[in-house]
């Protein structure tokens, strides 16, 4: 009996509905997210922010999570970061978890999304990005970057992507522009 029910969890419209319900999310943060801003900011906990109209390209993704899923990758991550501290990356030089940017951070979210399983091939196959799948780069010289992949595409089959990457929230065209470091897809 809980294989069933497992399967029908899977299988349900519930399950196929979170890639679109975060391009949607993202989507509304166009042209309210007009500037790029990585200043630290002390924030509530949980479902703190920094003010909507600015904010770094990991804000789009956790607006999308809180907005389109009621996820809180605030909680989430700080969560997971404090039981498994080891396991993130140390390149700040922090010694404990801080519930203001821990989230904020592309590695971070690489490692959390990593630790769930969520973990899709790279490949430059634009087939395989799926609307709401997050997407990794590396920007030169060496800026991580997080993308939401839109249910839009190019003429040629290229899916556009959901972001901030200087200007603010944009849905644009560059999924292949960067090196690719991760795709991952929310389960």
């Amino acid at each position: 009996m809980r294989f069933l029910i497992a399967t029908f969890l899977l299988l349900s419209p519930l399950h196929a509905q979170s890639g679109p319900k975060l391009v949607e999310a993202a989507r509304k943060q166009v042209g309210v997210t007009l500037t790029y801003d990585p200043a630290y900011v002390v924030m509530g906990y949980p479902g703190g922010d920094v003010p909507r109209e600015r904010g770094v390209c990991t804000d789009v993704v956790v607006r999308a999570f809180r907005d389109g899923l009621s996820h809180d990758l605030q909680k989430l991550v700080h969560e997971d970061m404090a039981a498994n501290f080891g396991s993130y990356p140390k390149q700040w030089g922090l010694k404990k978890t801080d519930k203001n940017i821990d989230h904020r951070r592309v590695p971070n979210l690489q490692t959390f999304f990593k630790r769930r399983g969520l973990v899709q091939p790279v490949t430059q196959n634009p087939g395989d990005y799926q609307s709401g799948d997050l997407v990794t780069c590396t920007v030169p010289p060496n800026l991580p970057h997080i993308m939401i992949v839109s249910d839009r595409k190019t003429a040629d089959g290229r899916p556009l992507v959901i972001h901030n990457i200087g200007r603010g929230a944009q849905e644009e065209d560059i999924l292949f522009m960067f090196p690719l470091t991760g795709h991952y897809r929310w389960k």
